[in-house]
């Protein structure tokens, strides 16, 4: 009998990338198989983000796509999951009526039920939200044998009163340490060289008895041949405790997003963001102290209610200042049912794009002349994949999370190499690969980046 097909299809964060794996995972030990065609699908789900406006519209053009495909396949089950799902679950049931299934990212465990009601012509909500659902026993479907996403806790309690997350994802819960511990090791065995560990609030990561920190470390020591990063992290749990494990661990990349989202004390009360200005600035000159080489990349806001010229000259100031090697620029986006959404949106779009384009200006020259500094050294990089400008080049990214662009050779994805850059653009790095470590651990070759 011929395996039921699944295909998804992820749009938003890497928390979103990392709930499909755990959704396929589910899905294939209920007996369905994966494909990555559409076309031959039984089941298909759309993983959703809901964090800006832009990002659902796209989402409902997407699902008018599929639409054309259940006419082919009247049988196939279409579904949204995700953010999205839990946000707008009364509109997409009623007006895209060949939605079949919406369901939350807490209730990822009931989808073999879910769908064989569909099939059955039951269309099926689940969509609550869970205090406790980690999905700590289940070990994501990853296809990828170099990098992975490892989630680690989940949900928010910051309530930015920009944000949505907090209503579509709950409350923070956090895996188990040794959960955590066990995929890592079943990673390393299955040749991963990297992984990444994730949260909407990661380093407020706490299981009852260890905290973030505990957990890096823990992580560092599971295979020290393994980069490790985090992702996204809250100024206000920065602690120095963390910092110090980030210095200590040559295998815990010397990369930190610190997300600001603006350089004013008021923008900040009203957004909820817990910490000023002071206190921020304070946390980089710790970082920049403890981890010299650091690279730091943070989250801008353009054009938050209320914002003046005052204001965004504030956040142009604390750019100059911290010197930050990239970062996430964004117009601000209402969202419905946040506190943000009451204040109004009173900046002019046109105003907005104008402070957005002048923070993006900004940050490309400083981006430009921090790249600069790079050319001349030799850099250490996990080979990643084929560049996507050139079949003869190579892309993979330096301890500190800069892209490197370098000729093939005889280099192999999943290898470290030396690369010695010759040239960078505000983006990239190109140069030319040194040598090859395939076998060696990072920290048997960190410190060449800093001679």
């Amino acid at each position: 009998m011929r395996q039921r097909q699944v295909y998804v299809e992820t749009y938003g964060c890497q928390m979103n990338v990392a709930d499909s794996e755990v959704v396929l995972s589910i899905l294939t030990s209920a007996g369905y198989q994966k494909t990555d065609s559409l076309a031959s699908a039984d089941v298909v789900f759309v993983n959703t983000c809901a964090v800006r406006d832009n990002a659902e519209v796209r989402i409902y053009g997407r699902l008018g796509d599929f639409k054309h495909f259940k006419k082919e396949n009247p049988g196939m089950v279409i579904g949204v999951l995700g953010c999205m799902a839990e946000r707008l679950r009364k509109d997409l049931m009623e007006s895209e009526s060949y939605v079949d299934l919406v369901v939350g990212p807490d209730e990822y465990r009931r989808l073999p039920e879910l769908i064989e009601g569909a099939i059955e012509g039951e269309k099926g909500i689940a969509v609550k939200l869970s205090r406790v659902e980690n999905y700590d026993d289940i070990i994501p479907l990853r296809t990828d044998g170099i990098s992975a996403w490892v989630s680690v806790m989940r949900g928010c309690d910051k309530f930015c009163t920009f944000c949505v997350v907090p209503f579509t994802r709950g409350r923070e819960r956090s895996r188990s340490l040794q959960g955590v511990v066990h995929e890592v090791e079943h990673l390393s065995q299955q040749g991963f060289k990297e992984v990444t560990l994730l949260g909407q609030n990661v380093n407020s990561y706490h299981d009852g008895t260890h905290d973030f920190a505990d957990l890096m470390a823990a992580v560092a020591r599971a295979d020290r041949t393994m980069r490790v990063r985090f992702t996204t992290s809250h100024p206000q749990d920065m602690s120095e405790k963390l910092i110090r494990t980030i210095a200590e661990n040559d295998n815990i990349c010397k990369f930190i997003h610190l997300p600001v989202q603006s350089g004013s004390d008021r923008i900040l009360r009203l957004m909820n963001r817990t910490y000023d200005r002071a206190h921020y600035l304070s946390l980089v000159n710790k970082i920049k102290t403890m981890i010299p080489e650091a690279s730091l990349s943070t989250d801008f806001i353009a054009g938050f209610p209320t914002e003046t010229a005052g204001d965004h000259a504030m956040t142009m100031d604390i750019i100059r200042e911290v010197e930050y090697d990239g970062a996430f620029t964004f117009r601000y986006s209402p969202r419905e049912n946040t506190k943000a959404w009451l204040m109004g949106d009173d900046v002019p779009e046109e105003v907005k794009l104008e402070r957005l384009n002048e923070i993006i200006g900004l940050q490309r020259e400083i981006s430009f002349a921090k790249n600069q500094q790079e050319v001349g050294r030799t850099v250490d990089v996990l080979v990643e994949g084929e560049s996507k400008k050139s079949p003869n080049d190579y892309c993979g990214r330096t301890d500190t999370n800069k892209t490197v662009v370098f000729p093939k050779e005889d280099a192999r994805v999943g290898e470290y190499v030396n690369v010695g850059i010759a040239r960078a653009n505000s983006a990239t790095l190109f140069g030319t690969m040194v040598s090859s470590f395939s076998d060696a651990s990072p920290e048997s070759f960190s410190l060449e980046v800093r001679e």
